[in-house]
């Protein structure tokens, strides 16, 4: 999670909580009703739950068409769900990602659409073309990179590399580290991008 502009460091916020998913978040992951089909329309990747963030907060777009679409970004929130939800949802952060899994249960949040620009990378060349992917946790506790959260993530980032015809290879599948200019460490050496690497791999293209 990267801001745009100035903002208290993210370890100055709110770090109360352990990892929760649909049911904590009081969020229904399953279809939505007449009034909310336009915006379950616009999620990519199903099961999932729309959660827009601040339009303050990323750039209106129309890729693939105005950009090319060729990274997917690992990032650790270094929050809770809830707490990195509402700095996505606060039009004073200038932060977003494209999606966020939660550590207890897999469960997927998409905060904006993947055609729009978001703001995470803090490299305004990368975030034009990439994917920005958050979970929910901490580089120094690997108690939070649960079996749910890789799995649900690598289903993720196989579906946006099969959607845009992105490798699925490290090269392409990169964390916010390695992004140029990256002054975040996420996700850090604890990450096991081994096994996320062979999950993403392992995931059939018609499933993807």
């Amino acid at each position: 999670m990267e801001a745009q502009s100035p903002t208290p460091s993210r370890r100055t916020l709110l770090r109360s909580g352990a990892g929760l998913g649909a049911a904590a978040l009081g969020l229904a992951a399953t279809a939505p009703t007449a009034a909310r089909a336009a915006d379950w329309a616009a999620v990519a990747y199903p099961p999932t739950h729309w959660i827009p963030a601040s339009a303050s907060n990323y750039t209106v777009s129309s890729r693939p068409t105005a950009y090319p679409v060729d990274f997917v970004v690992v990032h650790v929130t270094q929050e809770t769900f809830p707490d990195a939800m509402k700095i996505f949802q606060d039009p004073a952060k200038k932060v977003s990602a494209h999606y966020m899994v939660a550590s207890a249960d897999g469960y997927i949040g998409q905060f904006v659409r993947e055609k729009d620009i978001a703001w995470h990378a803090g490299n305004w060349d990368y975030n034009t073309r990439a994917i920005g992917i958050e979970h929910e946790g901490w580089v120094d506790r690997p108690e939070y990179f649960t079996d749910a959260l890789y799995s649900a993530s690598a289903a993720l980032t196989a579906a946006v590399c099969d959607r845009y015809g992105i490798p699925r290879t490290r090269a392409h599948i990169i964390g916010h580290s390695e992004v140029p200019g990256a002054t975040h460490t996420d996700p850090g050496p604890l990450w096991d991008w081994d096994r996320y690497l062979r999950l993403v791999k392992a995931q059939p293209a018609a499933l993807a």
